[in-house]
């Protein structure tokens, strides 16, 4: 549990951390520290914050924000597919984490070894980034455009997060075989459809994931050094 506990706080400092940048660019865009900061809380999925805040900024209406942050806010679907047999309770608890499903705390969840590994993982990677992601927005707001994200190197925070989330998936086969599949699946969809849709529909990969086979969610020896 302190490795679960280890790698919420992780994930969720380098969230905050680039949740800075989100807020400043934000503020940038024209929004107001109290709109920025309800973003965060009320949508509270990063991918869909800053599609919103970048359609506005470049001054598109409020239909084309929205709509973009919803289509790619969409994947949250697929992971509540995944994580429903695992999150049980009341329906205020369903509903609550309902919330917290986004990549950071179904890729801790799937990878726990046992239910009360999942819930536990569940739940302490669903609180860090939620404090952090929060926190950073404010961080980002107050402070305004006098930060610049690539000068003070934010807009990398982001990206090492999803690193640090596929890594332990990448020890069982089918991990593999759902990181190859979305890989593909944006590597030949980028030069033909628009900005956010190829890494939407790599999300096919996912349900290689949800197909039970036997040993595929044994770690691969094989590519282990050493004794």
């Amino acid at each position: 549990m302190r490795d679960v506990v280890r790698a919420s706080v992780v994930i969720g400092v380098a969230s905050g951390i680039y949740a800075i940048s989100f807020g400043v660019l934000s503020v940038s865009a024209g929004g107001s520290i109290l709109q920025t900061c309800l973003l965060s809380l009320l949508v509270f999925t990063g991918a869909s914050q800053f599609s919103a805040v970048s359609v506005i900024s470049a001054g598109g209406s409020v239909a084309s924000a929205v709509s973009g942050g919803l289509l790619l806010a969409a994947r949250n679907g697929v992971y509540g597919l995944a994580l429903s047999p695992s999150i049980k309770g009341s329906l205020a608890k369903r509903m609550l984490a309902a919330q917290f499903v986004i990549d950071e705390t179904t890729a801790m969840s799937s990878a726990a070894p046992d239910q009360r590994a999942k819930d536990w993982a569940f739940w302490s990677c669903a609180v860090m980034l939620f404090t952090c992601w929060n926190l950073g927005t404010l961080i980002g707001a107050l402070a305004g455009s006098s930060i610049d994200p690539e000068t003070f190197g934010l807009d990398a925070a982001f990206p090492v997060v999803f690193v640090a989330m596929v890594a332990p998936h990448l020890s069982s086969r089918s991990g593999r075989r759902a990181a190859f599949i979305g890989a593909m699946v944006t590597v030949a969809l980028t030069p033909i459809l628009p900005i956010g849709l190829p890494i939407l529909l790599s999300s096919v990969g996912v349900f290689v994931g949800l197909v039970s086979h036997d040993g595929d969610n044994a770690p691969d020896h094989s590519l282990e050094v050493g004794p």
